[in-house]
């Protein structure tokens, strides 16, 4: 059974050209492209892209679209801490997002970053409160 991939329809994926590939309820991949606005001086993309990366993956992958046809958000973020573990740089970041706990009021995440040899460059985790 194939899923559907829906996900919130943010401004930021005209810009960045994001793709979103529903792997299971509990699970979403985001595609970005590397693109030459993304990256910093020493040629790595910007810290504060990969955060947006992982908050995209999080937040779409425990947002409920049951309420909303329009693909508006059902959850903010609360908290959410970026770990990085080396330069990404490549042809695409890939985000894998993982839904730990699911509960009334808040939902716990974990993200993987990886580039495009598949190194893991980043590690994010994050607490979203439902709406």
């Amino acid at each position: 059974m194939k899923l559907e991939t829906q996900y919130i329809k943010n401004p930021f994926d005209h810009l960045l050209n994001c793709q979103y590939e529903r792997i299971s309820e509990t699970n979403l991949k985001v595609i970005l492209p590397v693109q030459p606005l993304l990256l910093n001086t020493v040629g790595y993309v910007q810290g504060g892209i990969i955060s947006l990366l992982a908050d995209l993956a999080m937040g779409n992958t425990c947002n409920t679209f049951d309420k909303d046809e329009n693909s508006l958000q059902s959850v903010v973020t609360v908290d959410l801490k970026t770990t990085y573990l080396k330069g990404a740089t490549g042809e695409f970041l890939s985000a894998d997002a993982n839904l730990i706990k699911k509960g009334r009021t808040l939902n716990h995440l974990d993200c993987n970053i990886y580039n495009d040899q598949n190194e893991l460059v980043a590690k994010a985790n994050g607490i979203f409160a439902n709406l």
